[in-house]
């Protein structure tokens, strides 16, 4: 009796350890999976922006509205030239043949430059709007947000089937993924509420459609602004900075400006517009609830009982399959305090500082940096690199945790079969208070 009874609880403790390895690792798959869809969402609603921008830009290269106005405004400064020459100060004397010298080379400079991007367009635009006719990019967004919910469950499944281990005659553990609302992620589900907390502005008629609708092209017109001045200022610096007279480059930048006014607002106002976030973060009142509701997940394995040596003497008195669950969030991570290694140097005029946090070195005397600094300073504490905390699809920080299991609907997940070969066991009225006492996992 006694070498039965250390065999049962030996085999009951594995399993235990085992489904709930099983749950851990695959509650973080199936959110890792559900993090790469809003990334992948964040990913490609830059590339829809940047699409805007490069055709803007590639207009202007085909039409060259700029370099038709470069010669008239250099054959003024060429006339104005001589003027200069004539004049009674040394130094404007000089400007004279400067200008002379200066406006032909600016004008093939001007022209050469405009050949070049020409011949690029050639190339690019009609890829570009083909990319925006066909509306590629929102097309394939809407595959992705259908898609990860069935690829986070089958991730979960796979994890959960991984960790079975030696016992055929069992089974394999089956892993199911659930969401707040106490439905599996996936299938049918996303029929009525998406897994991914998205709109759609286009295709989606949900409450509050023209605040979606504003938001998405408020987002669309911004970032797409943004993207064309990175592209103008890359390509037109030379002309910032060397080649001013003929105003090639603020003339280009209206015209691509013009181009990017009339894709938005005339060719495409109502489609090619970026998928958005359900719940804005000011809109959020109550953030434990809002993160539950539509943040979290939870993986549930669920594994035929142990079959217990000595049945005459031993009984498992729970009536149904074993089961084993963990909790994942999605969420964006924060900035944080890293060791940074000060120069001395004067402070900034009207700097109170208070930003950095002077710090000893750590108590074993060895720097916390991976070489010695050769410069003079001291070790000091503050904030990492920056990075976006913003809760929205402009941000690819999207990443997934682990967290306590605290969902108000876990007792009704724990007992929803999740198929009919599996019967999880009846939990009599327990509320999730009563099972974080008996498993504060």
């Amino acid at each position: 009796m006694l070498l039965g009874m250390v065999m049962n609880a030996g085999r009951h403790v594995d399993d235990k350890i085992r489904m709930q390895n099983a749950a851990d690792a695959a509650a973080q798959s199936g959110g890792v999976m559900v993090a790469r869809g809003m990334n992948g969402l964040a990913f490609t609603n830059h590339l829809l922006f940047d699409v805007f921008a490069m055709t803007a830009f590639m207009r202007e290269a085909r039409d060259r509205n700029a370099g038709a106005y470069v010669p008239e405004i250099l054959d003024a400064w060429a006339a104005e030239a001589p003027k200069f020459a004539g004049a009674p100060i040394e130094k404007f004397q000089r400007l004279g043949p400067a200008i002379a010298a200066k406006a032909p080379r600016e004008a093939e400079l001007a022209r050469r430059w405009s050949d070049w991007a020409a011949a690029t367009s050639e190339l690019v635009l009609p890829v570009m709007e083909e990319i925006l006719q066909q509306r590629m990019i929102p097309e394939f967004q809407r595959t992705l947000v259908a898609a990860i919910p069935d690829m986070a469950q089958a991730a979960t499944a796979e994890v959960a089937a991984r960790h079975t281990g030696p016992a055929p005659s069992r089974g394999p553990m089956l892993g199911v993924l659930w969401r707040g609302a106490a439905v599996p992620v996936g299938n049918e589900s996303d029929a009525l509420a998406r897994t991914l907390p998205v709109i759609d502005p286009v295709m989606d008629y949900v409450a509050n459609q023209a605040q979606f609708f504003d938001r998405a092209r408020d987002e669309r017109r911004d970032q797409s602004r943004r993207h064309l001045d990175e592209w103008n200022y890359r390509a037109l610096l030379f002309f910032d900075r060397e080649a001013k007279m003929g105003q090639f480059g603020r003339l280009w930048r209206h015209f691509t400006c013009a181009q990017l006014e009339h894709l938005l607002e005339v060719e495409y106002p109502t489609t090619n517009l970026p998928h958005v976030i359900r719940t804005e973060q000011a809109e959020v009142h109550d953030g434990n609830a809002h993160l539950d509701e539509a943040f979290s997940f939870v993986a549930v394995v669920y594994w035929p009982k142990t079959p217990e040596i000595l049945p005459g003497l031993f009984r498992d008195p729970i009536d149904g399959d074993a089961v084993a669950y963990a909790q994942a969030r999605l969420f964006i991570p924060a900035r944080r305090l890293v060791w940074h290694w000060a120069e001395p140097a004067a402070p900034p005029f009207g700097d109170m500082g208070g930003h950095e946090i002077p710090m000893p070195p750590p108590e074993d005397g060895s720097d916390p940096g991976d070489e010695e600094p050769t410069e003079p300073g001291h070790w000091i504490i503050a904030w990492g690199p920056g990075i976006s905390e913003q809760w929205n699809l402009l941000n690819q920080n999207w990443t997934a945790q682990l967290v306590p299991a605290t969902l108000v609907t876990l007792p009704a997940i724990l007992q929803t079969p999740p198929d009919a070969a599996h019967r999880p066991p009846s939990l009599g009225g327990m509320t999730v208070e009563d099972i974080q006492r008996i498993s504060p996992h």
